[in-house]
Formats: structure tokens, sequence, C-alpha cells
């Protein structure tokens, strides 16, 4: 029997394991043939996110030139680096352009095709365009993947879970909103992706309350407004008439950053340069484990900062008070307070100074008088973030992006650290394009868009929903229609996938946060007594090795190829020895 391998997803995260199997299949296998499984009812390649068939409106929020799929010398790998196109090198886009994500979904479809064209003769794939509900059989043996509508399942010899991003049962807090709203008439859309929500139920002219400020905001203001009928004109939103008003509001109470519209010129920070594999491998021998803000923190902190100020002093010498060798050297050896102290003496600007926590929390202790002083000054902060990110003269941000990469792909081998961290690198590192916020503006003028500040707390009495925030004490908004503008939590047992739940109920470890636990080495599942199963890995952004994405800026280091790299190795070797054990 020819050996199997079935792969549980085959967007994005599943392609780029395609891709590295390969190309490392003409290294480690020769065997007598493979049959790989495809399983998604979604199209190879694009998947569900970026599949053809949602609105041509909806872009991506990278720029074409940062959008790859394929590994360079940056990838810590062990299999063979293969290079290939940028999204906006195989698009023949200007390299700024932010594509809409049916063309990414096409450039992913390429990805796919050119992936199976590349495998090794006697490697032969299938995709079966339906839904994985289940994976049974012993660790020792043949595994069996049920399928929706298919009475006998895939025999595998190994299964790779590649879901990517999964719906989920509404946790207590949802549940008693949608509730509430079943009694009283009114509108509650849970978490979800925007493209799929059935936006219908929303009235123009209606008040609607938004929690929620991220890209799933943005999808949803861009889909309630343009995809009503509505257009701008230069600064202006001229309304269809088919809108409803948003009142939107959050923890941060602010938007995300804007993307970086410029390039980096000159020297990079040299990373990693406090915060590398040798600070993460002590992490990981501390016997007693270690506390993220307690123990990791501080290294993130000083590589971010080491990040800032290296750029600053190397590109702006004229806005900094000391030579770069000295204040490097003292930066190297200071603490916390010693630092402060440093940058105190040596920038003398407050303004190109890196203050990490306010740039988190924005509008910590911030009050206005009344709504309309909120609007005029939040406007006032979008737009000074739209030139801050569109200007070179503050290009030590950039610097700080690529060590937000860089930080990234140490954090991947701690495992799960908690939800703070990936927030904070989507606020700062992933935001909207220019344009979607310059929209915002319009649209905030236009009446259409009012923000509700920091905090944001929604509660359900009196028949209504009810928007509360301290940033404009004793205010509130009324509304009977209420949307959550974020994606499901990737929870392990409150995920909707079958197969998942099933997994977790038969003893696949999870994380305090509900992660999936795999093995950082390869990606093999742990089961609760932290055993990597022999024949099951998962990749993506339920498990505890998540990454920033997918795909991933080129020259960036690229944690999923490095990850994918891992899996399609382990996964290659265990099918050549399987292949030479049955020979004999």
């Amino acid at each position: 029997m020819r050996p199997s391998l079935v792969i549980v997803g085959a967007g994005p995260r599943g392609t780029g394991l395609l891709e590295r199997i390969a190309a490392n299949a003409p290294e480690l296998y020769a065997g007598s043939g493979l049959d790989i499984h495809l399983v998604d009812p979604y199209p190879p390649g694009a998947g569900r996110i970026w599949r053809a068939a949602q609105s041509p409106l909806l872009w991506m929020n990278s720029h074409a030139e940062d959008v790859t799929m394929f590994t360079d010398d940056t990838v810590d790998l062990a299999g063979p680096v293969r290079e290939g196109p940028t999204l906006h090198q195989w698009a023949h886009l200007p390299g700024r352009t932010f594509a809409d994500r049916r063309l990414q979904g096409s450039y992913l479809r390429w990805v796919y095709e050119e992936a199976v064209t590349a495998l090794p003769a006697g490697i032969t794939v299938h995709h079966h365009p339906r839904r994985a509900l289940r994976v049974s059989g012993p660790r020792t043996g043949r595994q069996q993947v049920w399928l929706e509508g298919r009475p006998r399942p895939l025999l595998a010899d190994l299964v790779v879970l590649a879901l990517g991003h999964l719906d989920a049962e509404p946790d207590a807090e949802q549940a008693a909103l949608a509730a509430y709203a079943r009694t009283h008439g009114l509108v509650h859309l849970p978490p979800d992706f925007t493209a799929d929500s059935d936006l219908s139920a929303l009235g123009a002219g209606e008040a609607v309350l938004v929690r929620g400020f991220g890209l799933a905001f943005v999808d949803l203001m861009v889909l309630l407004t343009e995809g009503r009928g509505g257009r701008y004109d230069g600064d202006t939103y001229v309304p269809s008439g088919r809108e409803p008003v948003l009142y939107v509001g959050s923890r941060r109470g602010v938007p995300y950053h804007s993307k970086i519209g410029y390039d980096l010129t000159g020297e990079r920070p040299p990373l990693p340069r406090f915060f590398g594999p040798a600070e993460t491998d002590a992490l990981l021998a501390r016997p007693g484990g270690f506390d993220f803000r307690r123990d990791v923190w501080p290294l993130v902190d000083k590589e971010l900062g080491f990040a800032h100020y290296h750029r600053l002093f190397t590109a702006h010498p004229e806005r900094t008070a000391m030579a770069w060798a000295e204040f490097e050297r003292r930066y190297a050896d200071a603490d916390a307070p010693a630092r402060a102290a440093l940058v105190a003496a040596a920038v003398p600007d407050p303004a190109d100074r890196l203050d990490l926590a306010a740039l988190d929390r924005p509008l910590d202790g911030v009050r206005h008088p009344s709504p309309e002083a909120l609007q005029q000054a939040l406007r006032g902060h979008i737009e000074a973030d739209l030139a801050r990110r569109h200007d070179p003269a503050h290009s030590p941000d950039l610097a700080v992006f690529l060590g937000l990469l860089s930080v990234y792909g140490q954090l991947v081998r701690l495992g799960d650290i908690g939800p703070w961290w990936h927030g904070f690198f989507s606020f700062l590192a992933s935001g909207p394009p220019g344009p979607r916020l310059r929209q915002m503006l319009a649209l905030s003028r236009a009446g259409l868009l009012h923000f509700v500040g920091a905090d944001m707390t929604v509660t359900a009495a009196d028949g209504v929903f009810r928007a509360t925030s301290p940033t404009v004490p004793g205010f509130s908004v009324r509304a009977r229609a209420l949307v959550e503008a974020r994606l499901p939590a990737p929870t392990v047992r409150r995920a909707r996938d079958p197969l998942l739940r099933e997994l977790h109920a038969e003893g696949a470890a999870e994380t305090p946060d509900g992660l999936l636990r795999v093995d950082p080495a390869d990606g093999r599942v742990l089961d609760r007594a932290g055993r990597p199963h022999p024949r099951r890995f998962a990749l993506g952004p339920f498990t505890d090795g998540r990454t920033p994405g997918a795909f991933t800026r080129p020259r960036t280091g690229g944690a999923a190829f490095r990850q994918n790299d891992a899996t399609a190795r382990a996964a290659l070797a265990f099918l050549r020895t399987l292949t030479a054990r049955v020979a004999a």
C-alpha cells in the first residue's frame, strides 16, 4: 500500500507546507511513491480567507512588495532555500499597492500549483473539497481521517492539521448578549470573520455599537459604506443613504497604527542583539519556567529600544547628543532605570524617545468633557499617526517594526505566552493601510463614524445595548445593534471544528489560554503528559507555535517558513523510514 499523508487545511499554511515538502523531498524521500491528500472545502492555495468569492472592496493590509510565500537566506531552516516572486513581482503591481484579497488568493493558488509541479515523480496530490470531522487511530499505526459526506475514512500514515483561523462557540459573555438580543428583538453579531458575517440586519441610519478597532473593524467599515454604494470624493465621503451610524470603541480606544509608507534606507539594525537564540534557550532551560512580564518582557523592551536608537543615531545623528559608540556601550550594560536616564541625556526631544507603554495605551488617563471633544481629539490622533508613519524623518518607527518581527521569531520558540503580546504586535505592526485611516477620518467628519473611547464597556438593559467609556465620563450610547468586530479566540475547547474538539477530548494538551500544544521542534501534537504524537502534527494560529502569519515580508526570517520546513522534513523522514521498513 502506498504511503499516505493527509493535510487538513489547504490555505496558505497547507500550501506553504506543500512547498517545503516539494523542496525537501529530493533529499529526504526516495520511497515508492506517496499520496498527499489535501482536505479543505475551500480552493487550495487561497483557502477560506483569500477565496475569490468575497467583496473586491476588501484589501490586504500589507503592501504587495511585502508579501511572499517563498524562503530566502534569512530563514533559519535545514532544507533548501527556494526563492520565488513576491506578490507585486508576480502580479506586476507597483510595490506599494494594497492588493485586494482576491488577487492574493490568485497568487496563493499559483504558489500551490507551482509546489505541486515541483513534487518529484511518484508523489501525487489529491484535493478533497470536504470538511474533516475527526481523526482516529492508534499512536503506532495508520490514522483514519473521517470526512463530511464520505462513508469511509482516508487512511493516513501521517496527519498534519493546518486549519488556519477557527470559528468558536460563544463564551459566557457573548452567549448572554446573544440571549438578550433574541429576547428583546435586538441585533447581536458575535466575533466572526467580517467577510462571512450577515450584515443585512444593520439598517440604514441605525445606531450600531461596535466593539473592536482592528482589522475586523476596517472590513466592517468598508462593507457598510462603500459596500452599500457610498463613495469617496477626495477626503469627503459621499453617502448612499443606506449606511448605519457606527459607534466604535475598544480597550485602547484608537485604531491600529497605520502601515508605514516609506522604505528603510541605509543600515538595518543588527538584530537580534539582546533577545536572540541564546536568551530564548536560557528561558526554556529555567527549572521553574518563566513569567512573560517578569522574565521575557524586559528583554523584548531592551531589544526594541536598541532597534529604535540604532536607527535614530545612525540615520538622524543631528537629533542626538552623544556618539553612537558610547550610547551603545552604556545601553548594553544598563538596566531599565539606567536606560531611561541614558536616553534622557542622549536624546533631547521626547518625541524621539521610545515609550512602549504610551504607544500601547495612548488614552490611559485621558478624559474629555464631551463626545464632541473626543471626536476632535481622535481625528487629531489619527492625522498625527498618518503623518508620522509616512514621514521618513521618523524612520526609527520602521526599525521598531523590524525589531518586532525579530522578537516574534524568538517568542514562537517559547510557546504560549498569553494573548497580550499578539495584540500589542498587531496594534503596532499589523495595522491598516493609510488610505483606510483617511477613509475613517472622512466617515467621522460625515457623522457616520463616532468614537466611544478606551476601555469600552457594553451592557444590556432596558431593552437596548448601552456603551460607556471612562474617556468621556458620564456619557453613554444606546443602540439596538451590537457588533463584536474581532476574530473568535482560538481556543481548543470552544472551537466549532469537531476534529479539534475531539482531539482535545481524547487527550491532546492545551495551554492555559486554550491553544493546542505542539512540539516546538517539528509541530507534533503533544498529549497532556507532554508526549509528542508520532503521527499527528499541527501548524497555525490555533497552536502555541503561532506566528504573525502564514506568509511574510521578504528577508525577515519567516518564522512560519521555518516551522513548515521542520514539519516537512520530519514527515518525510518518518515516511522514508516507514517505506524502508515495509520494503525489508
